[in-house]
């Protein structure tokens, strides 16, 4: 528990901690599948991250982010596919193509509100998903098998069974992901999105664009989003609109950010890690009985944290040393007084 004040006390220090040790554990655990379930981990951990900027800190609830994950996937995908280019350059591509559209859905549903703008993000990832399906030019519902490359960095391609690679390169997306989140918690741009998350009238009277904002933070969500959909593909190695467009995805970005706590570095992390070892382990230990007996169990924790603590287990943490800190007090002013 010492640990955990510590980290809730300096956040700096416990983001850096938290991260030493996520790196360093699959090279001290040399375990394929171990490795496999760190990658998922980190992967989903960094998904959070994105979604956290615009739903954590703007307080605009978004159902549709598997629509930019989809577009990061495809991106990179059809650009090596059929062009030969790099999936490294096809990321970038990837995340700027899912930045514009983002910007061009997402004004108008700055218009709405409160559950009608969720309902409008979450139509945008079905219509996504439909247009893939029937596209010729991508294969439509066939999907796109990636084409075997020489192996190294530049292609994002390695031996199957060396998955050191693969997690490292999204473990250093990760990073990134973490920083930028940090980084604009802590500027100007993050206080107006809180100040948005908690009253957007309150935020238009002391002079706060509010839209412009919320595009900002927007933006900036659906680029990292995508970034991450394009390692996806390349790790994977096949991608149809069912994988990447999935409501899945998207539901289980916001169950774990949820779950960890929104609005914080944290959360996701957490919830990612409840969620990835969860799902992984169940299905190992249970085999072919336990299917979705892991869905269940994690979405048991959800409605239990969601009905006694919204503040997800980072609240809870934190509760929990308010509570020893005021025990502290007390005790040491009784010690004095005596």
């Amino acid at each position: 528990m010492v640990i955990i004040r510590d980290i809730l006390k300096d956040q700096k220090k416990g983001i850096a901690a938290l991260l030493v040790l996520i790196g360093l554990l699959p090279f001290l655990i040399q375990d394929n599948n171990f490795r496999h379930v760190m990658i998922m981990f980190v992967l989903f951990a960094a998904l959070g991250q994105a979604w956290n900027i615009i739903t954590g800190y703007a307080g605009q609830t978004s159902f549709g982010h598997a629509a930019f994950f989809g577009i990061g996937a495809y991106a990179s995908t059809v650009l090596l596919w059929k062009f030969d280019v790099s999936p490294w350059i096809g990321m970038l591509v990837g995340g700027l193509i899912a930045s514009l559209v983002a910007c061009v859905v997402s004004y108008p549903c700055f218009k709405l509100s409160g559950h009608y703008f969720a309902i409008a993000t979450l139509a945008i990832g079905e219509i996504m998903l439909q247009l893939f399906v029937s596209w010729e030019y991508v294969e439509g519902a066939t999907g796109i098998m990636l084409p075997i490359k020489e192996k190294g960095l530049w292609n994002m391609q390695f031996h199957p069974a060396n998955k050191l690679p693969y997690f490292y390169i999204i473990y250093l997306l990760f990073v990134l992901i973490v920083s930028i989140a940090y980084i604009i918690e802590r500027s100007k741009m993050g206080f107006y999105l809180k100040a948005i998350r908690e009253n957007p009238d309150a935020a238009m009277a002391i002079g706060i664009d509010t839209t412009k904002y919320k595009l900002y933070a927007m933006a900036v969500s659906a680029f990292l989003t995508a970034i991450v959909g394009s390692f996806y593909a390349q790790y994977v190695m096949y991608i149809d609109p069912f994988m990447v467009f999935a409501l899945r995805i998207s539901m289980q970005i916001v169950l774990l950010t949820v779950l960890g706590g929104l609005g914080n570095i944290f959360g996701p992390i957490i919830g990612s890690a409840i969620l990835i070892f969860m799902s992984q382990y169940t299905r190992i230990i249970l085999g072919g009985t336990g299917k979705g007996i892991d869905l269940i169990l994690f979405g048991l924790l959800v409605v239990v944290m969601a009905c006694y603590q919204p503040n997800g287990i980072v609240g809870l943490f934190r509760k929990f040393v308010a509570k020893r800190r005021r025990e502290v007090g007390v005790h040491g002013a009784a010690d004095v007084a005596g």
